[in-house]
């Protein structure tokens, strides 16, 4: 049985990050945070020979002849240091003299090694003098207490190291810098274009069964369909459609979630692989959740950037000037903000939706000579009675699925919300999150279906007990989602242009910096 007080060994690794950077060994080894970027991916191409396992060590005592045998990929550890590594060519000195102490601790002479610069073709003759090994040593020890301690380090400050790091939109050290300071600049984050997006399965008897690299969708046994594992983000699986087994241990163990929804478009539930490692963010998490002051405060910072961004959609798009409509939102959005409870707080915000509601209708364009005009009197719901709240409706399930699976990927329990208090099956948090995001992301797709002429009286089906959509017009409104979704916008306070749903994972990132105290309040997006 392991022994509960020991700490676990470092891997060699994590002293070369630590060396670089000591928030980045953190994020890597505490958090266990991992993004791939170019430069990681040809890394591990450069570095598929010597992780290949090829060989293996002689033992100590066969002589120097067969200590000059080569054996790849070969792991030792050692309890005394508390180190754990693999012996390869990696171009860093405290990782390589780690490498050295743990051969030198399983009994074989090490005093040099050389590094290989696979850009250059270059070795590098590197002596495990006494200077390395303290800078070695000292590391590890300072690492090892940084662990204990459960303090995050505070980002570098401007510096060119973070340009090209993989975990730089993880980290965000601009971004804390400039909202725990209040001063700074902001660099672009260096987000590569969106290559995966979300497969939405919703025919009757459909099946989705993995064949090689793709995913192949059958409807009655009939392929219909490939999709390329690598170009799906997450699985949606809508109605009595069912994954094989193999399909559900792939996508598992490429991180890849799948989402079940009914036919109508209600969330069923989640499934992910072993889920984010993450439990230091949970547990922060779970203990703000705990807190009202805490819950008081992000429900007042998400219900005031709702207010604000339903106003501006407003502004933007109203055929007839309403400033009555205007000025209400503006006050009420002003209340919230000072609010005491959540149950005023609540008020507020339904206060809100009727008078945003109410003017909604005004944002179409003239119907004049088509066969079917839109209207809306109010929101109404479960079932929803009109087209436009068919639609209204439908689009927060889809944004309540894309928040779920993206506070999934940060780390976050889901279901453990501030606003949204936990009830049996209900994704709290994510219902927390999308708030400031409906009226930018499913209203905006709304008015743009409406306005362009996308959906028609066809897509519908209308009855004295409820409207939905058909299947028709459900795939236009999910692509009239998607293309919201990768619609770039400015950030008020970055400066940086990204993609909405790039942005709603910022979001869920800047949250997490809060929960852990690393930036003073959670900054909510309100557009300009």
């Amino acid at each position: 049985m392991d022994n509960p007080s020991q700490s676990p060994s470092v891997p060699a690794r994590m002293l070369n990050e630590f060396v670089y950077c000591p928030r980045l060994a953190y994020l890597m080894w505490v958090q266990k945070e991992w993004a791939h970027s170019a430069e990681t991916v040809d890394g591990r191409h450069v570095h598929r020979r010597v992780d290949s396992g090829k060989g293996k060590l002689p033992e100590p005592d066969e002589g120097l002849e067969a200590l000059r045998r080569e054996a790849r990929s070969v792991e030792l550890s050692s309890d005394r240091l508390g180190l754990i590594a693999k012996a390869a060519y990696d171009p860093e000195r405290v990782q390589l003299c780690a490498q050295g102490l743990l051969l030198a601790e399983h009994g074989y002479p090490c005093d040099e090694g050389i590094l290989y610069f696979a850009a250059s073709r270059e070795r590098v003759k590197v002596p495990f003098d006494a200077e390395l090994q303290a800078l070695t040593l000292d590391s590890l020890r300072q690492l090892k207490a940084l662990a204990e301690t459960k303090a995050i380090p505070p980002p570098l400050v401007d510096s060119p190291k973070c340009n090209g790091c993989s975990l730089a939109g993880i980290c965000l050290p601009d971004e804390v810098n400039l909202l725990a300071a209040g001063k700074g600049e902001v660099r672009p984050l260096s987000v590569a274009r969106t290559t995966a997006l979300p497969l939405y399965v919703q025919a009757h008897h459909a099946k989705v069964a993995k064949e090689g690299d793709r995913l192949a969708i059958y409807v009655n046994d009939t392929l219909t369909t490939h999709a390329r594992i690598r170009e799906v983000s997450q699985l949606v699986v809508m109605g009595n459609a069912y994954v094989t087994t193999p399909t559900l241990h792939e996508l598992m163990q490429k991180g890849i979630p799948i989402t079940w929804m009914s036919y109508g478009g209600w969330l069923r539930g989640h499934t992910i692989g072993a889920g984010h490692n993450n439990v230091e963010l949970r547990t922060a998490q779970y203990r703000a959740s705990f807190d009202p002051d805490v819950c008081l405060a992000l429900a007042r910072g998400w219900v005031r950037a709702k207010i604000r961004n339903s106003r501006l959609l407003l502004k933007r798009n109203l055929r007839d000037e309403n400033p009555s409509a205007l000025q209400e939102l503006k006050r009420l959005a002003d209340q919230a903000a000072l609010c005491k409870d959540l149950p005023s707080l609540l008020g507020k915000e339904g206060n809100a939706a009727r008078c945003y509601f109410a003017a909604f209708a005004g944002m179409f364009r003239s119907a004049e000579g088509s066969d079917f005009a839109f209207d809306l009197e109010g929101r109404n719901r479960r079932p929803p009675m009109d087209p436009v709240n068919a639609m209204l409706s439908f689009g927060y399930a889809l944004l309540t699925r894309e928040c779920l699976a993206t506070l999934s990927a940060v780390g976050f329990d889901a279901y453990r919300g501030f606003y949204h208090q936990p009830r049996f099956g209900r994704p709290s948090l994510a219902l927390d999150m999308m708030e400031p995001f409906r009226p930018l992301i499913v209203d905006s797709a709304v008015l743009r279906a409406i306005n362009n002429g996308e959906v028609h009286i066809k897509d519908f089906i209308i009855t004295p007990v409820g409207t939905s959509l058909t299947d028709a017009g459900r795939k236009k409104f999910i692509a009239a989602f998607e293309r919201r979704l990768a619609d770039t916008v400015r950030h008020p306070l970055f400066g940086y242009s990204l993609e909405y749903r790039r942005l709603l994972e910022l979001q869920c990132r800047l949250l997490a910096r809060h929960l852990l105290g690393e930036i003073d309040e959670y900054p909510n997006f309100v557009t300009r």
